[in-house]
């Protein structure tokens, strides 16, 4: 999908929906959406977003979507069936995630609690740990297992896929989000 760089500043602040179903396991919850992915209505549609190859590699997926031109049915009902959902922290399109304010992240706090009560999941994974230390009012916070639960749910932290967040290699994010799908209860596909 092309779109000129003033037609994706026309989707700032636009949102992005929920991937969400009964009996979700896993639940990913991006930062907040990019412009594009507002642009396509669909998480991670910047095909340079790391997140869908990340999850192939992991064994979370067998394929890698490609959600650029916005979630093809079959790639929703593949996700439901594999038990994994996508949400946001701040579900408010910006072109970077650093341009969130402080009242914004806290404020996405209560709204991703209020989801993942909703739902259930068995694991939430936070893909950011510079917003979930502000979001959570945990300046000290790694990536791993958080100490903290959101009803019934474990709460954990995984590096952003981000291409801002390039120290992380693709092998790397792969390994932090199948490590979160093991503790979900998600068989992985094949060995990452």
């Amino acid at each position: 999908m092309r779109i000129s760089r003033s037609e994706l500043d026309s989707y700032r602040g636009a949102s992005v929906p929920d991937v969400l179903s009964e009996g979700v396991k896993l639940v990913f919850a991006g930062i907040n959406p990019g412009l594009r992915s507002a642009a396509a209505r669909a998480s991670f549609a910047n095909r340079g977003n790391r997140f869908f190859p990340a999850l192939h590699l992991a064994g979370i997926t067998d394929h890698v979507l490609d959600t650029s031109a916005g979630f093809s049915q079959d790639d929703l009902d593949y996700l439901a069936r594999r038990g994994v959902g996508l949400t946001t922290l701040v579900n408010y399109a910006t072109a970077k995630a650093a341009e969130l304010t402080v009242e914004q992240l806290v404020g996405g706090r209560k709204s991703l609690e209020r989801t993942i009560e909703a739902y259930r999941p068995r694991v939430v994974a936070l893909l950011g740990v510079s917003a979930y230390r502000i979001a959570f009012s945990d300046p000290r916070a790694t990536t791993g297992r958080q100490s903290i639960t959101i009803g019934t749910s474990q709460f954990w932290v995984v590096p952003s896929p981000s291409g801002l967040n390039a120290h992380y290699s693709l092998a790397e994010l792969a390994s932090a989000y199948r490590e979160v799908a093991i503790a979900a209860g998600i068989q992985p596909t094949d060995p990452a």
